[in-house]
């Protein structure tokens, strides 16, 4: 009819109603790990995250999976947000029906994790310095080919993340992170 995707895009925004979402401003934003125990139930992971894209809040990593007990879940996200954002977003988490508890994961008692699956060209000249990365950063390859490895590493965010900065100029095909998982420590 019109000719052109973008006038079709611009007449289908003009037609779409306004969402009323407020964004959490971008100065002043922290990263926050929280975990919840939840039930386990069909439709709570959904209930979760529709109330941080209903008050407009990124959801930068998401892990979810059923505890010791199959009858709760635990759900670990990372956002950011300010201070008083995050106290009103944790009230609002706390109201949710399947919601049991909700923790900030922060300070040296927290074990906060992540894993990746990094696959990686490992050209003949570089197959020497991937294996020596590996050693370094305590990661395993897990499949090798003619052409390619699958490396696994498991660490901090910090550690994940200098890896797969190091392994970049020599080519990351695919790349595969589970996101943050965090428990507290227990004291004895």
């Amino acid at each position: 009819m019109y000719g052109s995707r973008s006038m079709e895009r611009l007449e289908a925004s003009s037609i779409l109603p306004e969402r009323n979402v407020v964004k959490p401003p971008a100065s002043n934003q922290d990263l926050h790990t929280l975990t919840m125990l939840v039930e386990n139930e069909t439709g709570v992971t959904a209930r979760v995250t529709s109330l941080f894209a209903g008050r407009g809040f990124n959801i930068e990593t998401i892990c979810g999976a059923p505890t010791a007990n199959p009858r709760m879940s635990r759900i670990t996200i990372t956002t950011r947000s300010t201070p008083e954002q995050l106290e009103n977003l944790l009230k609002q988490l706390r109201r949710l029906v399947n919601v049991i508890k909700v923790r900030v994961m922060a300070g040296d008692e927290a074990v906060r994790r992540e894993m990746a699956l990094i696959c990686v060209r490992a050209a003949p000249e570089n197959r020497q310095e991937i294996r020596s990365l590996v050693d370094t950063f305590r990661a395993r390859i897990v499949d090798t080919s003619p052409t390619h490895y699958i490396l696994e590493t498991t660490g901090r965010r910090e550690k994940v993340e200098a890896l797969i900065r190091l392994l970049e100029p020599m080519g990351i095909k695919k790349l595969s992170r589970s996101g943050i998982l965090a428990l507290y420590r227990e004291s004895d």
